[in-house]
């Protein structure tokens, strides 16, 4: 049994990976950090829209933990999903690889995330695709050239029109970034469905304000609109879904926007975690001090999504972004040693350095120090942004290399398939995707 005194991390993503990171070098003798973390990665969330327009591989948006953190004795990576939390006793209990385990702590930090939330509409859960995760994003790649190779095989003209409408429910960053890559992607195919026509091809982007991406300036946000619409995109605005089901999405207003592909880009929920500790709570999320810490419970830290962390430069809480949760991060790593050392701690103050979005290949809008950018700039910017984020230098070169290819070459459309030679001759009668019936006509008033 190790002696040495626990700081255990909840959570591998951007805000985990990063206290970990900048904890290690920190910490005094005899203590180290035991980061958990149910995926032995890193997603690199914004990149996703990417792997969907096939810009990148899967493999690229992610980051193994164990690369992430120092070879030595200092810090451990655990995989494994945490199950409970027992604040009397200063211990985690978590499923893992050698079932379940009590890890004991000094320190708790819950780095924890988010998960999507399919409540917010009705048929939300039952038909359209989340975009959280890695999975989610190939899922959506497979189904879009899926879509696509069935266009080619039907000859109503009806179906052939729903089966190529994919519908993108919100124009935040990530509904915006999707629905570029997929407007890229779309026309990059043309080439090999030569029996599929441009025009039964379409995206649309439904968003429930007077303009896209909120968090930018307004010029910025009606830039991106008008980005999108130039690529034959089409822009919804103040148009709130009311209903998904399998033939598209119906709206507030009463109008159907008939589609077989529904993406989801809005509503959070929390970590079912969250719900059982006895902790100060606001919509879901853990209300943190000044300085991280929770109050009442001692050597209790929250910081990310999972948190509402209030900054001290604008007295409001912190966005749920990767620059904040990396700002966050590098803070309570200080906080973390000074409680250790008996200092006292400082609370998150963090001046945003400002917001981008990719609209599209060669395309974007960007806020950075007050500047405002558009086009080729703001779209360089983001690459060159998310590729400083990458560790290891060898990660960033092949994404380097990656994306320059994609500049110059055809979008690959293969449809990976992980089947099993066990699987390959099972049911060989099955379609190989899902049936999607022809419209049926409606009965007239």
């Amino acid at each position: 049994m190790s002696t040495e005194k626990n700081i255990v991390i909840v959570g591998g993503g951007f805000a985990g990976t990063t206290l970990a990171r900048s904890l290690e070098p920190r910490l005094p003798q005899g203590w180290r950090v035991v980061l958990v973390s149910e995926e032995s990665y890193t997603t690199f969330n914004p990149m996703l829209a990417e792997v969907v327009g096939a810009s990148v591989f899967p493999e690229h948006v992610v980051a193994p933990i164990r690369q992430m953190l120092r070879a030595g004795t200092r810090s451990q990576f655990v995989m494994g999903r945490v199950t409970g939390i027992d604040p009397d006793r200063r211990c985690v209990r978590a499923g893992t690889l050698a079932g379940f385990q009590d890890i004991a702590y000094e320190h708790l930090v819950l780095a924890f995330g988010t998960r999507a939330n399919l409540d917010l509409v009705p048929g939300l859960a039952e038909h359209a695709l989340p975009l959280k995760l890695v999975g989610d994003a190939m899922f959506i790649r497979n189904r879009v050239l899926q879509r696509i190779a069935r266009i080619e095989l039907e000859a109503d003209p009806a179906l052939r029109r729903r089966l190529g409408h994919f519908i993108v429910i919100g124009g935040g960053f990530s509904g915006v970034e999707v629905a570029g890559a997929l407007a890229d992607f779309l026309r990059g195919t043309g080439r090999y469905y030569p029996r599929v026509k441009a025009e039964e091809l379409k995206v649309t982007v439904i968003e429930n304000a007077d303009r896209l991406l909120l968090e930018l300036p307004e010029s910025l946000g009606l830039a991106a609109a008008r980005s999108m619409r130039a690529r034959h995109i089409d822009v919804r605005l103040n148009a709130r879904a009311a209903e998904v089901s399998a033939d598209g999405v119906r709206l507030a207003s009463g109008e159907t926007i008939a589609g077989a592909t529904v993406i989801c880009t809005i509503g959070t929920r929390p970590n079912p975690l969250v719900g059982g500790l006895p902790v100060p709570k606001q919509r879901g999320r853990i209300e943190t001090a000044p300085d991280m810490s929770i109050p009442g419970a001692a050597g209790l830290w929250a910081l990310g999504d999972c948190a509402l962390v209030r900054n001290g430069v604008t007295q409001q809480f912190a966005p749920p972004t990767a620059q904040f949760a990396v700002a966050q991060a590098r803070a309570l790593a200080r906080n973390i040693v000074a409680a250790i050392e008996g200092r006292a701690t400082q609370p998150f103050s963090h001046a945003s350095k400002g917001m981008m979005a990719a609209t599209g290949h060669l395309k974007g809008v960007a806020s950075v120090f007050g500047l405002r950018l558009r086009g080729l700039p703001a779209w360089l910017l983001w690459r060159a942004y998310y590729l400083l984020l990458m560790p290891t230098a060898g990660r960033k070169v092949r994404i380097w290399l990656e994306w320059t290819w994609s500049m110059f070459f055809a979008a690959d459309i293969t449809h990976l398939r992980f089947t099993r030679t066990s699987e390959a001759d099972v049911d060989v009668a099955r379609p190989v995707a899902e049936t999607v019936q022809p419209s049926q006509p409606q009965p007239q008033p």
